[in-house]
């Protein structure tokens, strides 16, 4: 079985060193049969995009296959290592032991090349500190590299509109950056259910054993309809008319959802889309001033109108 391993492993490394490489010359380089290459090429087939178009062609790795870095989950890392342990010394085959160097060094190198390339990540994205709060600590690194390699963290976190800290363990899926903060989506054990969580409302973040499997969780799916980040329930479509002053900014916009424009002769643009948080939409509208005029819903464009004479009466004097 030992012998079967490395040889496996012999004929990725000449595969990916020499795409199309017949299965003659893999027997050559692996000093063995043809009949026993074939029946190891017939394994990899079943675990790998590995093709042989044609007669002649010879068998390359197709996609984004590739042996190195060596993608070991820390299970797989453990397994790995005590595999000598496992093995009489005297029935090792010639080669065992510098393989197995070669490819633990390789595994200890790749986890330390990504754990600087995180640290680096971490302090190029800068994030500011809430008002109420001194500076604390970035905590991108640990939640980049939970994302990054499924694991959970243990968290402290204070939760803004009740006024409460609370430690949960979270399965952190996805980092969203909106208005010059940054939001984490993904399972909260504490609540059972997927929650969004704004960075800087960390307290404490520590990266835990656990892994988890994302499933079939869709980030596009879970923001549809989000104007920005906050989910609503009751989804109200919008139709806003934008001056020609502002109209090819708007159009520049980076939305996860997706609106109808149309170009009007005037040089001014008409805006509509359906979003579930009338709140957050108006606040984005708001920033454009008289730039910006809701058309529709009606109600809204009343209540618009009541919030402007509420604003003029207290500045009137």
């Amino acid at each position: 079985m030992t012998d079967k391993v490395i040889r496996i492993f012999n004929i990725v490394n000449a595969i990916q060193a020499n795409p199309g490489i017949s299965a003659a010359d893999l027997a050559l380089k692996c000093d063995t049969t043809i009949r026993t290459v074939y029946r190891d090429l017939e394994l990899l087939s079943s675990v790998t995009s590995l093709t042989n178009e044609g007669r002649g062609s010879g068998y390359r790795f197709i996609g984004k296959f590739a042996m190195y870095p060596l993608d070991f989950t820390e299970e797989e890392a453990l397994a790995l290592s005590l595999l000598p342990s496992m093995l009489d010394r005297d029935k090792r085959p010639p080669g065992f032991d510098t393989a197995h160097d070669k490819i633990m060094a390789t595994h200890r190198k790749e986890k330390s090349r990504q754990s600087g390339l995180l640290e680096n990540i971490a302090d190029i994205i800068q994030m500011g500190t809430p008002a109420y709060r001194q500076e604390g600590p970035n905590y991108l690194q640990p939640i980049i590299q939970g994302i990054l390699e499924k694991r959970t963290i243990d968290t402290v976190y204070h939760t803004q509109y009740r006024n409460e800290t609370t430690r949960r363990p979270i399965d952190p899926y996805y980092l969203i950056p909106r208005e010059q903060r940054f939001y984490l989506v993904g399972y909260c054990h504490l609540k059972q259910a997927i929650r969004t969580f704004r960075v800087s409302r960390f307290h404490e973040i520590e990266l835990s054993d656990n892994n988890f499997d994302r499933g079939d969780f869709n980030i596009r799916q879970y923001l549809k309809n989000t104007w920005s980040i906050e989910r609503g329930e009751k989804n109200i479509r919008f139709k806003v008319r934008f001056s020609p002053n502002v109209a090819r900014y708007i159009k520049e916009e980076e939305l996860f959802v997706h609106p109808w424009m149309k170009d009007l002769p005037d040089g001014s643009l008409l805006f509509e889309v359906t979003v579930n948080n009338e709140k957050e939409f108006l606040k984005w509208i708001q920033q454009y001033g008289p730039d910006a005029e809701i058309l529709e819903p009606v109600a809204v464009r009343e209540r618009m109108k009541d919030q402007l004479a509420r604003w003029m009466e207290l500045y009137k004097s």
